[in-house]
């Protein structure tokens, strides 16, 4: 009686570490959440009436540096005035705070054209997930995206640089995290990886100052940079 009732323990402990493992297996990159912060769940039902009243060609998708693409008037107009564009980017977010919005968003009442997203510095910025982990949680937003929009054109961007020096740390970790990106997407239809971080650097990999400022979010410079890089993609859809 006493070696079944071990027995007994024994399973029960096993099964409690099975389930703790599977818990584990799946990455905070992956797993959506919201954030608590008053502004960004003001932003969050801003956004979300928006999308209700339809009429999206354009949707873009990410963190601070796409959200700050209503801070640059001058060149917003310059690239897409008239334009019927829906910019999806809350600053500090991270790719499981992408995964939250978009469940929690009238997905069905647009169609856009074409979905332009980079998200994924915050992730190591923060220290949150790694470079792998991040690349699954972007993989995860566009197999998300694309199930919704079979039809639309999604434009995936490698992560800006960051980091002043190319033998920075955390600019080695988004090299990582691009790295894994086109054997994740390879084989998915109507997605096109697009690189334009070379772009923002000099011919030594240094990320000018003039540029990005903080080494991670673009002036006005960079911003006509992106837009200018990005245009080629677009023009066809609008």
């Amino acid at each position: 009686m006493k070696r079944l009732a071990q027995c007994g323990v024994f399973a029960v402990l096993c099964f409690a570490m099975t389930l703790a493992s599977v818990a584990q297996e799946k990455s905070v990159a992956l797993t959506p959440v919201p954030r608590n912060d008053d502004w960004w769940q003001k932003r969050h039902t801003e956004k979300v009436e928006l999308m209700k009243k339809g009429n999206i060609d354009l949707l873009m998708i990410g963190d601070s540096i796409t959200h700050g693409w209503e801070g640059q008037k001058e060149v917003w107009e310059k690239f897409y005035t008239g334009q019927n564009i829906l910019n999806y980017g809350f600053s500090g977010d991270r790719t499981e705070h992408v995964l939250w919005r978009l469940q929690h968003s009238p997905l069905d009442t647009i169609s856009p054209k074409a979905i332009i997203m980079m998200i994924g510095t915050n992730n190591i910025g923060s220290g949150s997930s790694s470079p792998k982990d991040t690349a699954d949680g972007i993989l995860a937003i566009v197999d998300l995206l694309q199930k919704q929009y079979p039809v639309a054109k999604i434009f995936v961007l490698y992560v800006f640089p960051r980091d002043e020096k190319p033998n920075g740390d955390l600019r080695q970790k988004i090299n990582e995290i691009n790295g894994f990106l086109p054997a994740l997407l390879d084989k998915h239809n109507n997605v096109t990886l697009v690189d334009i971080g070379y772009q923002f650097l000099n011919d030594d990999g240094v990320l000018p100052k003039d540029i990005m400022p903080d080494f991670l979010h673009p002036n006005k410079e960079g911003y006509m940079i992106w837009g200018n890089a990005v245009e080629p993609f677009l023009k066809p859809f609008f």
